[in-house]
């Protein structure tokens, strides 16, 4: 396996790790927007630090009006995905949660094929059938299990994966202008000076100077986010975006072990047979993404 399979893989493993930080931030008394607030702000101040290292230049923009760019990948993607995600793992579990987030790229084809025209080919059809059906088992509709199925969870887990989607399409316009990692990190901090006048600061602020709580909030902002995004970029750089996409697959199979093994979470064959629709999908997607083309009536 070459290096730059080796970055992705690692900084996918890393992103499934993400549960595991929540889970325990959570248990000291957390919310989920507090979660997100603590992720973004300490991945951004990492982020910052790396690229005033190794690119000062990079840290201007090229025009102040592209902020809107940011504003479009930071709040209404990474602060809206992370939120909705974060909500669904603590109304569910972590596998469930993780697998519906992975619905994304079948939002990024709809959202493609109504924004920018991009036709809907016979693989993008059938992947967006598989994942629906995956999502039908992974909730429980199929078949149905009133007992498993929450459709507040189901909602906030589909709003992630809707969320995840929009940083593909407003990262498009971006990328025009900034490299993968410039987008990142302007993602991050425009999240960051959005979310922080919002954290209360009076009553969890010294939550902070716990050094196990502040373990878990600065591992968040490390590992599976600030260090996870440099790897992968890294990674992405030498290698297909299409090869990287169907290894970043790695990071539900990741987050279901954390959440099984570690945490006890319930997750039915049902439920597997479902993230193995939805995985396949987006392998599929990226394996087969020439063939025939035919615009829907």
């Amino acid at each position: 396996m070459n290096k730059a399979f080796t970055y992705i893989l690692l900084g996918a493993s890393l992103w499934g790790t993400i549960g595991w930080y929540v889970k325990n931030l959570y248990s000291y008394g957390f919310t989920p927007m507090e979660v997100v607030t603590l992720r973004v702000t300490s991945a951004a101040l990492l982020l910052v630090i790396y690229q005033a290292v190794r690119a000062p230049n990079k840290l201007k923009l090229t025009s102040f009006r592209d902020i809107g760019y940011f504003i479009g990948t930071g709040i209404f993607s990474i602060v809206f995905f992370n939120f909705c995600m974060f909500t669904a793992i603590n109304l569910s579990t972590i596998p469930t949660a993780t697998a519906l987030l992975y619905t994304g790229p079948a939002f990024v084809t709809v959202l493609s094929f109504l924004l920018f025209k991009e036709p809907l080919t016979k693989p993008k059809i059938v992947s967006l059938i598989v994942t629906l059906a995956g999502v039908a088992l992974v909730v429980g509709l199929i078949p149905l299990n009133l007992e498993t199925f929450q459709l507040a969870s189901v909602l906030f887990g589909l709003g992630s994966g809707f969320g995840y989607a929009l940083y593909s399409i407003f990262s498009k316009f971006a990328l025009k202008k900034y490299s993968s990692l410039s987008i990142t990190q302007f993602t991050f901090i425009v999240a960051a000076v959005f979310l922080l006048p919002f954290f209360p600061y009076e009553e969890k602020m010294h939550l902070l100077t716990d050094p196990t709580i502040l373990f878990y909030a600065a591992g968040l902002g490390f590992l599976p986010t600030a260090f996870a995004y440099i790897i992968y970029t890294y990674g992405l750089n030498q290698t297909e975006a299409s090869k990287a996409s169907i290894l970043t697959t790695v990071e539900p199979v990741v987050a279901a072990l954390i959440g099984i093994f570690l945490f006890q979470e319930p997750f039915t064959v049902n439920q597997m047979a479902g993230m193995a629709c939805i995985i396949g999908a987006v392998i599929f997607i990226q394996v087969f993404p020439e063939m025939p083309r035919k615009r829907l009536p």
